[in-house]
């Protein structure tokens, strides 16, 4: 392909849609659009929310490059939970509610481009090596902490997709046997305890039995409106409450990361999403919780790093996977 291609890549998060223009040869997103998902709205809705910014994202960089028609070869779209990528079928997403939902046809039926559909976490996991802090590695685990947990695998230089396309559901493995309910219908997955919403909730209850932090006067004693970055921000101003919140979804991090590592002994974990904003108050205790949990030799093989594209390596990631499928390039098969 050449320079001059370009793709839409979509990334439709639990929270929000996120809609840019990569270079089918890679480089940094263009012309980039987010908003609310709004996933009540059903996700017809979402997908003229897709096509609308999709075509303002094509046409406000093709007047930043000279106004000149862009050759636009495709859209690319990562999605939570399980897809048939092959109809191109959202099968489920407990975190926006969508079931058998054909995704692709909807999308190609609105625009004049080829699509691709595949897991949101895996899109992320692919724009990081392919772009990002795995660029180089053969073998890495993505982790994505938002609203859900999500995760993907590239062994050997190729995306790992399972039997049934749903490898990489880092989120949904069990870290407490009779732990917290997930909205995916379990008890104690990972995301119940170290997803953003899963952060947020803990902060309040302890603030609601009578617990002291910074968190409540930084919302004003509104407690519902605690968010997982108001612990972040808690924290970086030395808040011991929120803290000690941070730190216990760190370990339990630590804890899904070790058997992550035990099980495919990856060169490199790269975690990604808001979570990573808290910095070292995260990744120390996490990888102490790692190096406590994995065989050594294993750990010491392995580097776990924070991503370099934060904001877009769904999006990335999701034109990534649609320039290799066009070129022919085995990576996502």
């Amino acid at each position: 392909m050449s320079a001059e291609q370009w793709i839409v890549g979509v990334d439709i998060g639990g929270t929000n849609l996120v809609v840019g223009l990569v270079p089918a040869a890679g480089g940094e997103p263009r012309g980039l659009r987010i908003r609310a998902t709004a996933a009540e709205r059903g996700p017809e809705a979402v997908v003229t929310d897709i096509v609308r910014m999709a075509r303002e994202s094509v046409r406000e960089t093709g007047e930043e490059m000279g106004g000149a028609p862009l050759d636009v070869v495709g859209l690319g779209a990562g999605c939570p939970g399980p897809i048939d990528r092959a109809a191109g079928v959202v099968i489920e997403s407990p975190n926006l509610q969508w079931r058998e939902f054909p995704l692709r046809d909807r999308i190609e039926a609105l625009v004049d481009w080829p699509v691709t559909v595949d897991n949101d976490a895996n899109c992320a996991t692919y724009g990081e090596w392919w772009q990002g802090a795995g660029r180089g590695v053969s073998s890495l685990v993505g982790v994505t902490i938002g609203t859900g947990i999500g995760g993907g695998y590239i062994l050997d230089g190729r995306l790992v997709h399972g039997a049934s396309d749903g490898a990489g559901e880092v989120g949904h493995t069990t870290v407490n046997v009779s732990g917290r309910r997930c909205a995916c219908g379990n008890d104690g997955c990972l995301e119940a305890y170290a997803s953003g919403p899963a952060i947020a909730n803990r902060a309040r209850e302890g603030l609601a039995a009578g617990g002291d932090s910074l968190l409540t006067r930084l919302v004003d004693g509104e407690l519902s409106r605690i968010t997982a970055a108001t612990v972040y921000e808690a924290v970086v101003s030395g808040d011991p409450y929120a803290t000690e919140v941070l730190t216990e979804a760190a370990k339990f991090l630590g804890a899904g990361i070790a058997n992550l590592v035990n099980i495919l002994n990856p060169e490199a974990v790269v975690i990604m999403g808001g979570v990573t904003r808290a910095g070292e108050h995260l990744f120390v205790p996490l990888k102490a919780e790692v190096r406590r949990r994995a065989f050594r030799a294993l750990v010491e093989a392995c580097r776990i790093l924070p991503a370099r594209l934060p904001e877009t390596a769904g999006v990335v990631g999701a034109a990534g996977i649609l320039a290799a499928h066009l070129s022919g390039d085995p990576s996502t098969t």
